[in-house]
């Protein structure tokens, strides 16, 4: 299975929390093919296929931001200094090259410290912090690194999407461009079956990383009856991570399905019923509090959002070779269009 053209476009957008406006533009263009789009003071982007017999709307919700990198100081002789935009480890940014956005286009720079050579026998042992490391652009001196960069420019690690075999694919961002695809792609596919009974609504949601804002603020606005986050989940198939605490979810095993204590149970088990109808691969996670995902907004948002959660299995996540399986990416966009189209008018949906 080759890498879509939309998800690539997607994963090469760069993007961090707040700076959004690249990658959204881009979702926006190709929602734009088939739906009503939006946009709002956030930055946040809906896409809307209309309801055809007055039923519930159903809100699917993705983030557009990934992590990044923002300039806080830049030094006399040339050297920018910086904090991360989302949570990273600092041992994944050594060594990196990193395309920073100025006011007048992107810039290469690459992360640097003090080389291992030079380093005393207990620092080796330590682990960096993002404060102990660098970015250097190449500028002779701090006047003219001060000409090409502001403190406040934010950067993403340069890495283009890498195909591997199997159907698999490497690539920055796919926390949570993915979310992003499949709710659009799920909105193509209700479109071009004439629309579910009620609005089919994707959304590529801001700020995610940082604070959770845009699906908080855009849950507010549209108020759907029902919302589905798609976000992605810890591959279990790797060396040193415990199935016993995080379940079993491997690649080409299909889409996660959540149930825990802050989502609906009855909207789970309709994603379930939905999965088990169409014959589709998945696997199911238990959250026992908060998911970590835009879910923990949307569901206290208002009165009340009945929320539920579907994932992909991710191997290596918030680092530049996030690596999934494109046949569960498939298999999500399919339990999403499905649960729109199978959802009937009236659902009770009191706990």
């Amino acid at each position: 299975m080759p890498l879509p053209a939309v998800l690539a476009d997607l994963l090469t957008a760069r993007g961090p929390s707040g700076y959004e406006q690249v990658p959204a533009s881009v979702w926006r263009g190709h929602a734009a093919e088939f739906a009503a789009v939006e946009s709002d003071a956030m930055g946040s982007s809906i896409a809307r296929v209309p309801g055809t017999a007055g039923g519930l709307c159903v809100a699917i919700i993705g983030h557009i931001d990934e992590i990044g990198l923002i300039v806080t100081h830049v030094d006399d002789r040339g050297y920018l200094w910086f904090a991360g935009v989302g949570g990273w480890d600092p041992q994944v940014l050594i060594g990196q090259r990193v395309s920073i956005a100025t006011r007048d286009g992107a810039i290469t720079g690459v992360v640097g410290r003090k080389p291992i050579h030079l380093l005393k026998d207990d620092d080796r042992k330590k682990v960096q912090e993002v404060k102990d490391l660098h970015i250097d652009i190449g500028a002779r001196d701090g006047d003219e690194a001060k000409q090409l960069v502001r403190v406040g420019d934010v950067a993403v690690i340069a890495a283009e999407p890498v195909e591997l075999p199997n159907g698999r694919v490497a690539a920055r961002a796919m926390d949570n461009r993915l979310g992003c695809y499949i709710a659009l792609e799920a909105a193509r596919i209700v479109a071009e079956a004439g629309g579910a009974n009620g609005d089919f609504l994707a959304v590529a949601g801001v700020q995610e990383e940082i604070n959770l804002g845009g699906a908080r603020t855009t849950a507010f606005r549209v108020r759907p009856d029902i919302a589905i986050v798609v976000d992605v989940a810890h591959a279990t198939d790797v060396p040193g991570v415990e199935e016993r605490e995080l379940g079993s979810h491997h690649l080409g095993s299909g889409a996660v399905i959540a149930r825990g204590s802050t989502l609906h149970p009855r909207v789970s088990e309709l994603l379930l019923e939905a999965a088990e109808a169409e014959g589709l691969a998945f696997t199911v996670e238990a959250s026992a509090r908060a998911t970590g995902t835009d879910a923990d907004a949307v569901h206290v948002t208002g009165e009340g959002i009945p929320t539920g959660l579907v994932s992909v299995p991710l191997r290596y996540m918030h680092s530049p070779v996030e690596l999934v399986q494109l046949s569960d990416v498939e298999a999500a966009v399919k339990l999403i269009a499905a649960f729109a189209l199978r959802l009937a008018v009236e659902v009770d949906l009191r706990r």
